[in-house]
């Protein structure tokens, strides 16, 4: 890692902040940010970008990621999803930079009844869903040297997540509804950084899925959060589809981490485990 220009691509959101964390201090890494200076959205910006800076690693932390917005928007949510990532896939190309791509367990329908594998067919059913595919085909047809990493549920120290809303809910209601029918795993973004950053050195290249281990539906997640707070609040199970002004994720998209296991690079922990810890951090701070 000695030495190498790192550009994180979206490096104000959540996974993009957990990632300078971890690299926070690696005098071996300079890490580079565009935010608030250049839109990935926009080809000629990407290029300048990378061109001034000749990074030897990018990683696409950017995103539109809420499921509502990208249904209202769908041109916004391909522009930043999909032309964003072929945007830093043509730069990653220019620049002979190694791409990590992240994208999500959304591309999967959710009919299966089994954890799901990189060589998995994908079917995605939401506009975001459709978007991310859409970016990943443009990373693997643009970007030689390129990492598909998918993970579920991730949650971070930003606001936009399920851990924030049912904690934020906790001080608010004295009941809260969650879908006891959708199934996956929750995601610790410190604990995805760390396994991006460990494909920062590596001559590993595809596709990868990156979930914490272990399984939950988004009910017995919030149980654990309310759990793991202290607090005292009723969490009521209801069928995801109850509510029509809510844009459902598919119901089941487990995803087994299959690559990892057979390449034997990185064992993620258990999502309990993570959680915990995130908890933890989260109080002491």
């Amino acid at each position: 890692m000695n030495g190498l220009n790192v550009w994180i691509a979206g490096a104000d959101g959540q996974l993009g902040c957990a990632v300078r964390e971890t690299l926070s201090g690696n005098r071996a890494v300079r890490v580079l940010t565009s935010d608030l200076d250049v839109d990935v959205t926009c080809l000629e910006a990407v290029e300048a970008f990378a061109g001034e800076n000749s990074p030897d690693v990018i990683i696409n932390c950017a995103g539109m990621t809420d499921l509502a917005k990208c249904e209202r928007n769908e041109e916004k949510a391909y522009r930043v999803n999909a032309l964003g990532a072929r945007n830093l896939a043509i730069a990653a190309r220019k620049a002979s930079a190694k791409l990590i791509h992240l994208s999500t367990d959304d591309v999967f329908d959710g009919t299966a009844k089994r954890p799901l594998t990189e060589f998995d067919q994908v079917n995605p059913l939401t506009v975001y869903g459709k978007s991310k595919l859409a970016g990943e085909n443009f990373v693997r047809e643009l970007a030689s040297r390129h990492m598909i990493v998918r993970s579920s549920w991730i949650y971070g120290k930003t606001k936009n997540n399920f851990v924030s809303y049912i904690l934020e809910g906790l001080l608010m209601e004295d009941t809260i509804y969650v879908a006891v029918d959708q199934i996956s795993t929750p995601t610790s973004a410190i604990e995805l950084a760390k396994f991006v950053v460990k494909l920062i050195d590596s001559e590993e290249y595809g596709i990868y899925h990156a979930s914490c281990e272990g399984m939950c539906s988004r009910y017995e997640f919030a149980k654990e959060i309310v759990r793991l707070s202290g607090k005292k609040v009723n969490i009521e199970p209801h069928a995801a589809g109850e509510n029509p002004s809510v844009v459902n994720r598919p119901r089941y998209t487990l995803l087994d981490n299959f690559m990892l296991k057979v390449s034997g690079i990185y064992q993620m922990p258990d999502w309990k485990e993570a959680l915990a810890a995130f908890m933890a951090e989260r109080t002491s701070g």
